[in-house]
């Protein structure tokens, strides 16, 4: 079903731990929206983390640099009229914190998209759970970091026991109330 979002454009925030579906939902979202694709940009931490912020690594200190970096990019494209989607890791509600102050409370909608570690492992497209339980990756976040559960969410999404397609349609309808 072609869906439709309304001008007051936001910054939706995805969280969650790696293989959690943020990128496979942020993806899925901008391809519902038929004819306002062209509104949406999608800013993902893997996209940056080559580019941008590809001088950083994972440490306390440079997690908290780079959801800055993304803010900050996030917050410019959004001024230009775009909605934006953001897609990290975002381990702390610190970090997250930082990502609401730059972009502003009222432009800024928190999604944690919320998968057991074990259905991340499973899904681990990169191999990257793999690497950390075997020592080959350090500070990775659900192994060896912590990811703590955010206290300020506007939505949790559980893609252990939604659809993408039931995933999209609770984010329409939470974007849709608040409108």
């Amino acid at each position: 079903m072609a869906k439709k979002i309304g001008t007051d454009n936001k910054v939706i925030w995805f969280t969650g731990l790696s293989g959690s579906g943020k990128t496979t939902l942020a993806n899925a979202f901008k391809e519902s929206m038929n004819g306002d694709k062209s509104n949406i940009y999608l800013l993902d931490g893997d996209i940056l983390r080559t580019g941008l912020c590809s001088d950083l690594k994972f440490s306390a200190q440079d997690r908290k640099e780079n959801i800055r970096r993304a803010a900050e990019v996030a917050k410019i494209i959004h001024s230009t009229g775009l909605w934006v989607i953001c897609s990290f890791i975002s381990p702390t509600n610190e970090i997250r914190n930082i990502s609401r102050s730059i972009i502003g409370k009222k432009n800024y909608i928190e999604v944690f998209i919320n998968s057991p570690i074990e259905i991340c492992e499973k899904r681990d497209p990169k191999g990257l759970y793999k690497k950390a339980r075997a020592g080959l990756l350090k500070f990775f976040t659900g192994i060896d970091d912590p990811f703590e559960i955010p206290d300020q969410c506007d939505l949790e999404i559980r893609t252990d026991l939604l659809s993408i397609e039931e995933s999209v349609q609770k984010i329409y309808d939470y974007i849709i109330s608040v409108e």
